[in-house]
C-alpha cells in the first residue's frame, strides 16, 4: 500500500475529521481512508464516459412507446393546455 503525507492542514479541518471519525468509531487515518475512497469512486463514476442526463431520461422512458419525435421548445413561447369542463 502506499502512503500519502499532508501537510499544512488546517487545525479546524483535522478537529472535524477527528471528530468524524469518531462518530464512525474509525482511526482518524481510516476515516481519512475512506473518504479518498468515496470521493475518487464517486468522481470516476460521475466521469465523461457516464451517459448524460438526457440519455439516462431517454433511457428511462424508452418503453412508454412514444413514436413521434419531440419537438425543441427552446425560443418558443409555450401555450397552455386548453380543458374543457
Amino acid at each position: 500500500m502506499a502512503q500519502l503525507l499532508v501537510r499544512q492542514l488546517d487545525l479546524a479541518v483535522k478537529e472535524a475529521l477527528r471528530r468524524r471519525a469518531q462518530r464512525h468509531g474509525r482511526s482518524m487515518e481510516e476515516e481519512v481512508r475512506v473518504i479518498l475512497a468515496h470521493a475518487v469512486a464517486r468522481d470516476e463514476s460521475s466521469s465523461s464516459d457516464a451517459p448524460g442526463l438526457g440519455s439516462r431520461m431517454a433511457a428511462l422512458f424508452a418503453d412508454v412507446g412514444l413514436e413521434e419525435p419531440i419537438s425543441e421548445w427552446r425560443g418558443v413561447e409555450p401555450v397552455p393546455a386548453l380543458f374543457e369542463p
